[in-house]
């Protein structure tokens, strides 16, 4: 009984290597002809715009704050009309383990991931991107969202200035 296993466990993955070693192989011919990738791939990074044309990185820093491995690193500053973005965003891609966490923990949708999967080389100074390389034209996997419209820039008054507000509590007078 266990020379029958014994033979069956050592010719058995001879077999496998036999039947497919007769096959006639599929070959891609990579720089002429691309292999079609799946819709959920995960691979290069972009910096999307609303669609009003601006960016939608408001440089809330939780792309950076989810990345496993920290390679995203970003500056805020506010424009003159109250709206947040990144002065510079940074995403060093010799580092990035394609996860995608980044793009889920963006409020904003301004980060997210494409199919496109040609960033090998041999310097990894070239593989920092800064925003320029990473900012796109159009608005990615979510044409109509507008972050600003749903959200607004910013509260003009201070906390409690607003007519429809109540003034704010003091936890002084919550005590006996």
């Amino acid at each position: 009984m266990h020379l029958y296993r014994d033979l069956r466990g050592t010719l058995q993955p001879f077999w496998v290597t036999l039947r497919n070693m007769f096959r006639k192989p599929v070959t891609v011919q990579y720089p002429e002809q691309r292999q079609q990738v799946a819709e959920r791939y995960r691979a290069r990074l972009i910096l999307t715009r609303d669609p009003d044309g601006e960016e939608r990185c408001v440089a809330c820093h939780l792309c950076s704050a989810a990345c496993p491995v920290d390679c995203i690193s970003m500056q805020a500053t506010v424009a003159e009309d109250g709206r947040r973005y990144a002065a510079w965003f940074r995403i060093n891609f010799s580092r990035c383990i394609f996860c995608g966490l980044c793009t889920e923990a963006c409020p904003t949708l301004a980060i997210q991931v494409t199919g496109d999967f040609e960033l090998a080389g041999r310097d990894p100074l070239k593989l920092v991107y800064e925003k320029e390389d990473l900012l796109v034209d159009h608005c990615g996997q979510e044409p109509d969202y507008n972050f600003y419209r749903q959200a607004g820039i910013a509260v003009a008054a201070p906390r409690g200035g607003n007519p429809t507000e109540s003034a704010p509590e003091d936890p002084k007078s919550l005590l006996p």
